[in-house]
């Protein structure tokens, strides 16, 4: 009698029904992770402004938007990053970064900065999403 070579065509189904389980868990997480790397630049273009506002800060500048500019085309994932007048900076992000707006607002000492004044301790910054639902989306500081 001869060995059975090869496989069954019941073993090559149930291999294939694993690899639709797997395929269909791995593809949302695989979109999350995406965008979320997309998100991410924003989080860099930020990094410049954050260093603006805090040496703005360090001299009393007012306001503390004072010397930044942004690209007016934007990037391919960011669509805008705005400073306000009291150092808080609002990140857009395009829609192929899932339209995500999250704002970095800064504070010395456990109270808000203000322009025209030396913070009295260092500055820290606090993350906030404006729309929840984009929460998976944001860096983990921002949750």
């Amino acid at each position: 009698m001869k060995a059975q070579k090869g496989f069954t065509l019941i073993e090559l189904m149930i291999v294939v029904a694993i690899i639709g389980i797997l395929a269909a868990i791995a593809l949302p997480a695989y979109q999350d992770y995406t965008v979320r790397a997309r998100v991410s630049e924003g989080l860099t273009q930020a990094a410049a402004a954050k260093t603006l506002v805090a040496e703005n800060a360090a001299n009393a500048t007012s306001p503390l938007s004072t010397g930044w500019t942004f690209n007016s085309s934007g990037t391919k994932n960011v669509s805008s990053v705005a400073v306000g007048a009291n150092g808080a900076i609002t990140v857009t992000m395009t829609s192929a970064a899932q339209g995500v707006v999250f704002t970095l607002t800064p504070s010395s000492g456990g109270s808000a900065i203000s322009a025209g004044t030396v913070p009295s301790d260092v500055i820290t910054w606090t993350c906030a999403v404006s729309n929840s639902a984009n929460a998976k989306y944001v860096p983990s500081e921002c949750r």
